[in-house]
Order: C-alpha cells, then sequence, then structure tokens
C-alpha cells in the first residue's frame, strides 16, 4: 500500500487576528437528495466513538432498515479516554489502565443497548479499538495500518452508501477518521455514495440532505440516547440538543487549490502544518513549511500537487499544550 502523507497545521485554540480565506468559488454538485433506500442498501456509518451513531445518524439507520436494507456500524474506538464522566459516576479522581478498560467496556455495552434501539443486533456492528482523543495521531504515526484496516472493514460489508465525519467537524477524532476513510475509499475499486454527517459544530461539509423522521423512528432515536447512560451524566442536555438538531447528511465538500489560512506572524512559531495523501506524511513547524503565497496572497503547498493520484489533505494545529480539545483550524482537503 502506498504510504499516507500527512501535513499537520496545529492552530486550533487561537481565535483572535486570524480569517480564513476563501480559496475558490466551490464548485456545482450533482447529488440533489438522499439516494433511495431499498432492500439493496448497504449502509457503512463510521463512528469515531460511541453515541456517534445515535446524535448523527439514529433517524438514517432506522430508515435503511425500514427499506429492507442492511446496516453495519464501524466504531472506531471504545470512548475510554472520557475521564470527566467517569470521575463523576465512580467517584475517583485517578484514572489508571484498567479504570480506563473498565469504562470501555461499560460504553461498549451502552453501544450495543443503542443498537438495538434502533433495530440492530451485535453482529451488525464491528470495533476497532483505535485510541480514544488519539485519531489524530494515529493517522501520522500509523497511517499505512490504519488505512488498511478500514479497506478491509469497507471489502468485508462492500456497503453501497458509506456515512462518515464531515471534515469540518471540530473534534480532532472525526476529522481524522473522515481523513482516514477518504485515503481508504482511494484504494477500493467500487464507488459507494459518500456522504457526511456533523457531531460537533455548526457547519457541514457540503450540500445538506435533511433526513425526516417519523414519530416512532424519533422516539426510538431518543431511547438510544438514553442507552448512553454514562455521556448523558454530565451532558445530558446538551447530548439531547444535539440529537435534537436537524439530522443531515451532505455531499463531501470540494478541494481547495491553496490552503484557507491566514495565521497571524506572532503565532507562527507555535503552528504545526501536516499534509496526508497516498504519498507519504510530512510534518513542519509553519515557517518551515515549503510554502508559497500566489497572486492573491494565498499560502500553497509544492506538495499538494503530488503526481500520486488520491486526495490530499492538510491540517493547521497549535503546538503548545492546551485544555481545549477541539479543533479550531482543523484540516482541509488539498486539490
Amino acid at each position: 500500500m502506498a504510504r499516507c502523507v500527512v501535513i499537520c497545521c496545529c492552530w486550533s485554540c487561537w481565535r483572535s487576528g486570524d480569517e480564513h480565506v476563501s480559496a475558490e468559488a466551490p464548485r456545482p454538485r450533482v447529488m440533489l437528495a438522499l439516494p433511495p433506500f431499498s432492500s439493496q442498501t448497504r449502509l457503512l456509518v463510521v463512528a469515531p466513538h460511541p453515541d456517534d451513531e445515535t446524535i448523527a445518524n439514529g433517524l438514517l439507520i432506522q430508515q435503511v432498515r425500514a427499506a429492507g436494507g442492511e446496516v453495519r456500524v464501524l466504531l472506531l474506538t471504545a470512548g475510554d479516554n472520557n475521564p470527566w464522566p467517569q470521575r463523576w459516576l465512580e467517584r475517583r479522581l485517578c484514572i489508571g489502565v484498567e479504570d480506563r478498560r473498565r469504562w470501555a467496556q461499560r460504553r461498549q455495552s451502552e453501544f450495543l443497548q443503542a443498537l438495538r434501539c434502533l433495530g440492530l443486533s451485535e453482529s451488525d456492528q464491528r470495533s476497532l479499538g483505535w485510541p480514544d482523543m488519539g485519531l489524530t495521531e494515529h493517522l501520522l504515526q500509523e497511517c499505512d495500518a490504519a488505512v488498511a484496516a478500514l479497506l478491509a472493514a469497507i471489502n468485508e460489508f462492500q456497503p453501497s452508501l458509506l456515512l462518515v465525519p464531515a471534515l469540518s467537524d471540530h473534534h480532532p477524532d472525526h476529522g481524522a477518521a473522515h481523513v482516514l476513510l477518504r485515503l481508504a475509499l482511494a484504494e477500493y475499486p467500487a464507488s459507494p455514495v459518500l456522504l457526511t454527517y456533523l457531531v460537533h459544530g455548526v457547519s457541514g461539509d457540503g450540500d445538506v440532505f435533511e433526513v425526516v423522521g417519523t414519530a416512532a423512528q424519533r422516539t426510538a432515536k431518543f431511547a438510544a440516547l438514553a442507552a448512553h447512560r454514562s455521556q448523558m451524566a454530565l451532558s445530558g442536555k446538551r447530548m439531547r440538543r444535539m440529537a435534537s438538531r436537524a439530522e443531515c447528511s451532505a455531499a463531501p465538500a470540494p478541494s481547495q487549490p491553496a490552503l484557507p489560512w491566514q495565521p497571524p506572524i506572532w503565532l507562527q512559531p507555535w503552528l504545526q502544518l501536516s499534509v496526508v495523501s497516498a504519498a507519504g506524511t510530512q510534518r513542519w513547524r509553519w515557517r518551515d513549511a515549503p510554502l508559497r503565497r500566489d497572486a492573491c496572497g494565498r499560502w500553497r503547498l509544492p506538495a499538494a500537487s503530488s503526481v500520486h493520484p488520491g486526495p490530499t489533505f492538510a491540517r493547521l494545529a497549535f503546538t503548545l499544550p492546551t485544555p481545549w480539545i477541539f479543533d479550531h483550524w482543523g484540516w482541509c482537503e488539498l486539490s
């Protein structure tokens, strides 16, 4: 398998002094609605954590099953790096290795109960056991192995419809999951319909298609949400609010010829840029990256126009430790 290329730019916590630059007008879309569901539909939902399958896809899963289609949920992590709910429910301050293992088992049990509420069974899921809150580093350090595992899961199920986290999702595990799935699909010979879903954030990737469920389906979705009791303990109001939003799927966002970021000079020493493609992985501090400005003042990466086929992704990130877990800049796809 070709090596994955990652160019990471970390800058997730600073909002002042920054601005997005629109690289180009969006390309027109050809998909105007969700594909019709039937007994031939094979839906694969990629969920970074237990509860993502319910919050963003609970209605869609039920509708595919109601049409006689097959559904599989591919769970990437056990959601075990989740210390504050665990501290609260177990009345403990320190969380050790065995404590995390026990928490992972609890979350797996909740996940299976949620699937049953949505009309699925244990056989309708697969778990990869990747590091919770560690998918970005897993992507950057073990890209080939991660892509191979996803490709094997796709080959096993042979989906006609794939739902993956949006590239624009603010959770780092979600953005990394999107990148890995896109790299795996670049090596998959078939062409399933690819849609994205948003959990953390306000704006998805591309054109949005709303899933409208029946009253019974909405009731089942909230029963599945309630099954994730460990997450509802401290964040029940937030979880219910997210699950109450219109359930939408979106086409992937168009790629861009230039980076959409203009970091201020004073912040650049603490930024990291990473680029990922089938060619391999690379990371630089912003000031050491092979960047050049185009005629419009936008930053471009010569490496983005690699001769290797398939998508290329860049990430901007802040290198200093921070308690804020969400990405501010995150990922973009380069053309």
